[in-house]
């Protein structure tokens, strides 16, 4: 009887084990994932939470995982001052390690990898982390994301000054680390998202000298507006920021009343300020949930796009759950975290039931998002239209690679490429593209917008918006662009600290897709034939 082996360059038998197990990932240190962690832990399982902050500012530079906008002050380089910082910012994680949570804190998760058909070989679900310049994995019998919400970049000439920063990166250096260095701001956008964080970051001592929104009026929970305004923030509807002006940092911006197409309406006047807050959209953080293979959809009352969960918030892949924020956002649920808490607490029952553990009593029932207050396709498509499209000159959209509008509308290659200009009179991306809507993947491999190491935090809503635009289609048609592990910028020291199997290092060729042509032909086996053929058998076959 022949002798069957298997094939060399294939991954059976090669999964590397992981560095520990644990029978409970929790991902974020945010209300929802803290109560999860507590939760589960009290019902007896072994629970690791992890969480990027304190963000280190090399990381923070490279706006990650927050558009941090160069808007903290050097408080952040002290490592040791940020970890206090951050414990006495939130008193629960103190609770959670007295329940028995191994809590790890600045420990960045960059990956999340479950059994699927591309992954069969995994010998189970597994989280990549990273912490003080070493990566490793986590065994995980079920992962629960707390991921939390990011903010939408938004250009305009002088966008990519010191001083123009997120909503929520604002608030997470005013209010966790201390170390907002914008004194005194102007504010876009006024959902009721925006409006709490507004009031959140007027309560840590910033001055909000006004409210611009482009709608003609604000859109958000009235009285929100009204304490904004008792304050003195000056609420500017119907308007739009021009330009941001500056030696070395913000120092004013010129704002400009503006029609319901978003064009110049009427005399600019400009504002004295040090900072400008990008609040025009709370976007939940999919990219770990997305990578993983959940699925993904968009959701105008959640915010936008957000996992499919069921009544356990448990993703289409069955031992993940995802709770808080990047689940979705809504306004009740940005003014009472109480609700991400039973999201985080109802999802740590249902993996101690699965477990075969004795899950609590279950919680009273928390409201639902309802009906939006504004169509998010709409209000971010008109955001853009106000502020990139009918900008004074062309904008940047995406700062890494120094995309403009123009360059992402008109599908133009990187200028580095010295690319021959295209006499073509059609540059409409269906005539590009093809039929059907815009594909953000192709527009990012065809212009690299997107493709910086801040991996498309700050354009990625932009250039959607901007291809819901230029090719005529309502924004929730804009297909996500995929996200793909890992999630964070890890350098290839740390990726290297990775183990690696004997034998998956002695077929590295075949595991990147190349042909052996690093081997001399009489090192070849007579029975492989060489030659150029990309159908013929592999030499490290």
């Amino acid at each position: 009887m022949t002798e069957v082996r298997p094939d060399p360059k294939s991954v059976a038998g090669k999964a590397v084990p992981p560095a520990e197990t644990a029978d409970l990932v929790v991902i974020g240190a945010g209300p929802a994932g803290l109560a999860a962690a507590i939760e589960a832990a009290r019902a007896g399982l072994g629970v690791i939470l992890v969480d990027e902050h304190p963000v280190g500012i090399e990381v923070m530079g490279d706006e990650v995982p927050l558009h941090f906008g160069q808007a903290m002050t050097g408080a952040v380089r002290n490592r040791n001052a940020m970890m206090e910082a951050v414990l006495a910012a939130a008193p629960e994680i103190e609770a959670a390690v007295e329940a028995g949570v191994d809590v790890r804190l600045g420990t960045a998760a960059w990956g999340l990898y479950a059994n699927g058909p591309g992954l069969a070989w995994l010998p189970g679900t597994l989280v990549g982390v990273a912490a003080d310049g070493v990566a490793h994995l986590i065994g995980a019998r079920r992962v629960i994301v707390a991921a939390g919400r990011r903010d939408m970049g938004l250009a305009f000439p002088g966008w990519d000054l010191p001083g123009v920063v997120g909503a929520t990166a604002a608030v997470t250096l005013a209010r966790r680390y201390q170390a907002l260095a914008p004194r005194r701001v102007v504010w876009l956008g006024s959902t009721s998202e925006a409006l709490a964080a507004a009031l959140d970051l007027k309560a840590a001592g910033v001055e909000i000298a006004a409210l611009v929104e482009c709608a003609a009026a604000p859109v958000g929970a009235p009285d929100l507006v009204a304490a904004l305004a008792a304050g003195g923030t000056e609420i500017l509807a119907g308007h739009a920021v021009r330009r941001a002006e500056g030696a070395d940092r913000v120092a004013s911006v010129t704002v400009v009343p503006v029609d319901a197409a978003g064009a110049d309406a009427g005399p600019a006047r400009s504002i004295a300020c040090d900072g400008v807050v990008l609040a025009v959209a709370a976007v939940p953080v999919v990219d770990l949930l997305d990578a993983a293979g959940c699925r993904i959809g968009f959701d105008p009352a959640r915010g936008g796009h957000v996992p499919v969960v069921d009544g356990d918030q448990r993703t289409s892949i069955a031992d993940i759950h995802a709770v808080g924020d990047c689940a979705g956002l809504w306004p009740a649920k940005a003014r009472d975290p109480e609700i991400a808490r039973a999201e985080g607490r109802r999802a740590a029952r249902a993996v101690v039931a699965s477990l075969g553990g004795a899950a609590g009593p279950e919680a009273a029932p928390t409201d639902g998002p309802g009906q939006p207050e504004v169509d998010p396709s709409a209000y971010r498509t008109a955001w853009v239209a106000a502020s990139v499209v009918h900008a004074a000159r062309d904008c940047t959209v995406c700062q890494c690679e120094e995309v403009t509008a123009r360059e992402i509308l008109e599908v133009r290659p990187p200028r580095y490429l010295d690319a021959a200009h295209d006499a073509r009179n059609d540059r409409s991306l269906a005539s590009l593209l093809g039929e059907g809507p815009p594909d953000p993947d192709q527009v990012k491999r065809l212009t690299r917008a997107g493709m910086g190491p801040c991996q498309g935090r700050r354009c990625r809503e932009q250039v959607a918006a901007l291809l819901a635009i230029g090719g005529a289609v309502p924004l929730d048609r804009i297909r996500l662009a995929s996200h793909r592990a890992p999630v964070r910028p890890l350098s290839l020291a740390v990726l290297g600290s990775l183990p690696e199997h004997p034998d998956q290092a002695a077929h590295w060729d075949s595991w990147f897709g190349m042909k052996g042509q690093w081997r001399p032909f009489w090192e070849v086996p007579p029975q492989f034939r060489v030659g150029d053929d990309a159908d013929g058998p592999q030499v490290s076959e």
